[in-house]
């Protein structure tokens, strides 16, 4: 009687979660008390992929900086309502803070992104327009706010390789090209006429009938 293949098995969830969570680069933030999101109890036109941001890399941020406080707020949004989803970024009353609030009351976080900072007697908050944005663009975000000389060092060493600064940029990069690419309409009347007149002129064509016999 042959004998029964060895069971080998696989990575178990729990070692697929902590592979996860430690996944390069490390999302440790400085300076900061908590974050705050905003976004549509349920899937709409801006709420999916603030959604996608919580449920891809928010486990990642809370796992690098456990005394960060992190709060979730899922509000019902309806049609009428006009609202966006936003993160609000609060600084701690460390000196560094007091600085960056004192010194300008705005911060340019990428050539694409402006946030204003509202000094408070507890410190310095920020919110943030999470509204149509890639997971990954909300937390390089984050990162270029509090992500610190490591957070730096790593973006610059990836920029200058020619490779994602997060995993899964590619990806949402090429998405995002595919939907802006507009889809070949080959039913077109001028399109089929078209390709109906390459095929019969093609040299590649299979003879048939007399064609096939003669020279």
């Amino acid at each position: 009687m042959p004998r029964k293949p060895k069971f080998i098995p696989g990575p178990s969830r729990l070692s697929v979660i902590l592979k996860e969570l430690n996944e390069e680069p490390r999302l440790s933030l400085t300076g900061l008390r908590g974050i705050s999101l905003k976004l549509a109890a349920k899937n709409d036109h801006f709420g999916a992929r603030p959604r996608h941001f919580v449920k891809e890399e928010l486990g990642r941020i809370r796992y690098a900086n456990p005394q960060l406080n992190v709060e979730v707020n899922k509000v019902p949004k309806s049609l009428q309502d006009n609202w966006t989803p936003e993160m609000v970024v609060e600084f701690g009353d460390s000196i560094s803070s007091v600085k960056l609030a004192s010194r300008s009351d705005r911060l340019h976080c990428s050539p694409f992104t402006t946030v204003s900072i509202k000094c408070t007697e507890d410190g310095a908050k920020t919110t943030i327009d999470i509204s149509n944005k890639w997971s990954t663009s909300i937390t390089k975000e984050l990162m270029d706010l509090a992500g610190g000389d490591v957070w730096k060092e790593h973006k610059a060493a990836a920029q200058s390789a020619g490779l994602p600064i997060l995993p899964g940029e590619e990806k949402e990069r090429l998405a995002a090209v595919k939907k802006r690419t507009p889809k070949s309409s080959t039913r077109n009347p001028e399109n089929l006429e078209a390709m109906v007149e390459n095929m019969l002129s093609s040299p590649e064509r299979p003879k048939t009938g007399a064609a096939a016999i003669l020279p």
